[in-house]
Order: structure tokens, then sequence, then C-alpha cells
């Protein structure tokens, strides 16, 4: 399974179905490519309706036929466009394409409906992207029902969690392995992921990852 960071909280999943989640790359500084350059795709998550979160998912659905899932509100906006959707809201799974999505808490704000997480299985392997969010409690809830393979968590602060609530969330989430994102993208969200990386030390495997990089999983 190859995993690769985007920029900002954007990634693209290449398994046995292709999936992109967050997909914010037109208007991205940080961008490892353009919308145009996804030609293929199965799914396209969408964690809330910010901007940076939902970004080029649209376009990426009509031009590659992918389904969309997301929080219910912007699943409707999806389907009003022709887009395949898959609607679903906090607490709910789905399975489409042969992958199981479970949307999860998060604790921020969003244009329309409300702000997620989620965790994706595909292939044996379970992975959490917690969108953007504060700590929360919930986070436990995460570790102990999915114990996640690979975790995405925000560490840029001021609109998610910094360092160290990100390092807690590390904890409660029970992760084995976590990708930071959501840094370095403006300069208002700017941090160090090798302070990120120390801080966490034997919880879980850091791996820090320039946009355009990937992970094999």
């Amino acid at each position: 399974m190859k995993i690769t960071w985007l920029g900002h909280s954007a990634v693209k999943i290449e398994a046995s179905k292709t999936i992109y989640i967050d997909p914010f790359l037109t208007g991205n500084p940080a961008a490892s490519m353009g919308p145009e350059e996804a030609t293929e795709a199965d799914l396209v998550i969408v964690t809330h309706d910010h901007g940076d979160h939902l970004g080029d998912a649209f376009p990426i659905c009509k031009q590659t036929g992918a389904t969309l899932v997301s929080i219910h509100e912007v699943a409707v906006k999806a389907e009003a466009e022709g887009i395949p959707t898959e609607g679903m809201n906090i607490g709910g799974t789905i399975e489409s394409h042969g992958v199981r999505i479970h949307m999860v808490q998060a604790v921020h704000s969003a244009e329309s409906g409300d702000p997620s997480g989620v965790v994706v299985e595909v292939d044996g392997k379970s992975l959490y992207h917690a969108g953007d969010t504060a700590l929360t409690y919930d986070m436990k809830l995460v570790g102990e029902f999915f114990s996640p393979d690979l975790s995405f968590i925000p560490i840029g602060d001021r609109y998610t969690m910094g360092i160290d609530s990100a390092t807690k969330a590390v904890e409660f989430c029970r992760t084995k392995k976590v990708i930071p994102i959501h840094f370095d993208t403006f300069p208002i969200v700017m941090a160090d992921p090798e302070a990120f990386k120390s801080k966490v030390g034997d919880m879980a495997e850091v791996i820090i990852l320039k946009p355009g990089e990937f992970f094999i999983l």
C-alpha cells in the first residue's frame, strides 16, 4: 500500500483501490500535484466542508468517476452536480468499492454539516485521518475500536491541535505509525515535525514526509 502526502491534509492511498482524502490542491502552495493529475480514483473522502479540505474533491470525482464519501450535507451538494455519493454521519459506517469507512468525531467547525475524522479499512489495514480537530477523548474510542495501523494527525496549531495535543492524540488512538499533516502550508500553521517525533518517542513510529513523498505500508 503506497501512501503519499500531497501537502496540507491531502493524502493519496494506492492499494487495491485508489483513494484521495481531503484533496486540497488548487490554491495550496505546498501541493505536490495539481487536480488534473488525479486521473484515477475510486473514492474521494472529505472530512469536512472547509476549502482547504473539500478542495478539488468535486472536480476529481467528475474526471475520474470516483464516489465521494462525506458528511450528509456535502454529499447532497455533490449529488446535485451529478457526482456519485455516499453520504454518512458521525458514528456511521459504509462500504463502497470494497472499502469500509467509519466516520468518527472531530471537534472543529465547518461551512455546512459537521466536521469529522474517518477510519478507512482497506486491504486488511486500518487508516485514521483525524481531519481538523482539537484533542478529544473520543480518540480513545478510535484506539479501542480500530487500533490504527497508520494515522494522519494535524500538528499545525491555531486551527487544529498543536504538537503537545497531537502527541496525546497518538497515545489516545493507539496508532502504530503516524504521519503529521496540516502544517507548514501557510505561515500561520508552521510547526516542527521533528519536535513532534521527539515528543511521541516510543509510542508510535513517526513518519515525516515532504509533500509528494510516499511511504509503503
